[in-house]
């Protein structure tokens, strides 16, 4: 048989084109595309069905530490196939450098975890929380030539957010090296503030989460990483965006010249700080920083993806269990927002959320759901051409959309190791009812067939971002 494995008769979609045609597969890539393929023993049939690059998530927290007697709820095992089981075919998990730890000891630390656990692919980004002049002058820089081509900062959170000087310092590595810099913006000072303020009125309460975090602390922070990123005139992300001010600082700074990309995820489309407001500590299930806003910053960000202010779509999976003393029921959380874990789970709806309220709503056409849930991802990280598109020589990472197909989440179908989803009970149309990895089907109508210990780690090329950004002399 010519083929390995045959998709067809489905309706391809990239992110530049719709149209009717055969996959002919072999050895887990994309050999052929064309009419009436029929040369192989294996042949699945996508009759009514889309055949799409599977969604790479690139933005998702796995088996990270979390604090004292805080626990993730997933580790790479089931993170991975919960993504899976949202049609994703790949993720970029964080690295956390942990205070005085060198890069590459957290590397494999990470690596130990991952390995033989994974359903599908995985890279890793790196998390700079000790910018010391070896990490800066003489890891990084090996690194990124290992293929470690991303790095993530963050400007609030004790023991992870950096200073000013510290951030342009990891910039200016960055721009040597050919890393791009993803940065999560809110201003530490100011929340610290408004929690000692809450504290002292005795508001404690898991709605106060959000009063602590506002859209200000967010936007001056936005305003401020691009600033420094103008400084050292290096690109970076803006990493889960949650509201019309922090996208006009993105916008005004494109104006000016800066390459700067920004990435906005479900939780600012579908929850709001309402959520929050629960009674018997059920709001504790919404907290994530940035918070959930208001109506109007949900119209913003579906704005936002519309007119190409978003260039990514994630989900921030960051999850908890819920009812259980390692998660979001701790007994410093029963008593204060402020020990909550921050972080919900969202790697398996995210793609049909988007799907059913973008696509089937009339907000986005499939094109642009391919490129802001896959093909963004694979060029922006470096994984372009091998995943994040369907072309001859690319991995054969396919989902398989059924978009007739109505479904109302519940936790159950999601495969994941939290207890809870905040989508509980939404209702979605369209869902992905087969998952293939290099060719291999590990999900089939919502049933798991693929084994642990498929997944592999993946190597990345400098971004596309960084390979045409020419740096000043």
């Amino acid at each position: 048989m010519q083929f390995d494995r045959i998709i067809k008769n489905g309706t391809i979609v990239t992110a530049s084109d719709v149209y009717r045609a055969d996959i002919g597969i072999v050895d887990g890539r994309i050999t052929a595309l064309a009419g009436d393929l029929n040369d192989s023993d294996d042949i699945v049939d996508a009759t009514g069905l889309y055949v799409m690059p599977g969604g790479i998530d690139s933005h998702v927290h796995i088996a990270q530490p979390s604090g004292d007697g805080i626990v993730m709820a997933d580790d790479f095992e089931t993170g991975t196939r919960s993504a899976a089981m949202g049609g994703n075919t790949s993720i970029i998990s964080f690295c956390m450098q942990e205070k005085g730890d060198s890069l590459r000891e957290s590397l494999k630390v990470y690596h130990a975890k991952a390995d033989g656990e994974c359903h599908i692919d995985v890279a890793f980004h790196l998390i700079i929380t000790d910018p010391t002049p070896a990490v800066l002058g003489q890891e990084l820089p090996a690194l990124v030539e290992d293929g470690y081509t991303s790095i993530k900062v963050f400007m609030t959170y004790d023991g992870l957010r950096l200073r000013d000087d510290e951030i342009l310092d990891t910039l200016e590595s960055a721009r040597r090296t050919g890393a791009l810099v993803m940065v999560h913006c809110e201003n530490e000072d100011a929340i610290r503030f408004l929690i000692g303020q809450h504290e002292a009125n005795g508001d404690l309460a898991a709605k106060y989460h959000a009063t602590t975090r506002p859209i200000a602390a967010e936007r001056e922070a936005t305003h401020r990483a691009l600033s420094l990123a103008e400084i050292v005139d290096t690109p970076i992300v803006i990493v889960h965006v949650s509201n019309r001010e922090a996208m006009e600082e993105i916008e005004r700074a494109r104006m000016r010249g800066s390459k700067v990309v920004g990435e906005t995820c479900p939780q600012y489309l579908m929850l709001t700080a309402d959520d929050l407001d629960q009674t018997e500590m059920e709001g504790a299930k919404f907290v994530c920083s940035p918070p959930p806003r208001d109506k109007a910053s949900q119209d913003a960000c579906w704005d936002g993806i519309e007119r190409g202010v978003f260039d990514l779509f994630s989900s921030d999976h960051c999850p908890f269990r819920f009812d259980d003393p390692a998660g979001k029921l701790n007994e410093k959380g029963n008593k204060s927002f402020r020990w909550i874990p921050n972080g919900i789970p969202g790697v398996a709806t995210r793609l049909p959320i988007l799907f059913s309220e973008g696509v089937q709503k009339g907000r986005i056409d499939l094109c642009r759901f391919v490129a802001i849930t896959a093909t963004n991802h694979a060029k922006l990280y470096g994984m372009y051409p091998q995943k994040g598109t369907i072309a001859i020589g690319s991995d054969a990472d396919l989902a398989l959309w059924d978009p007739a197909k109505t479904v109302t989440i519940t936790n159950d179908l999601l495969a994941q190791g939290a207890d809870y989803t905040p989508y509980e009970g939404l209702k979605v149309s369209g869902w992905p009812v087969h998952v293939m990895v290099r060719g291999k089907t590990i999900v089939d109508e919502g049933k798991l067939t693929g084994e642990k210990g498929f997944g592999a780690y993946v190597p990345r090329n400098r971004s596309s971002m960084m390979a045409s950004h020419k740096p000043a002399d």
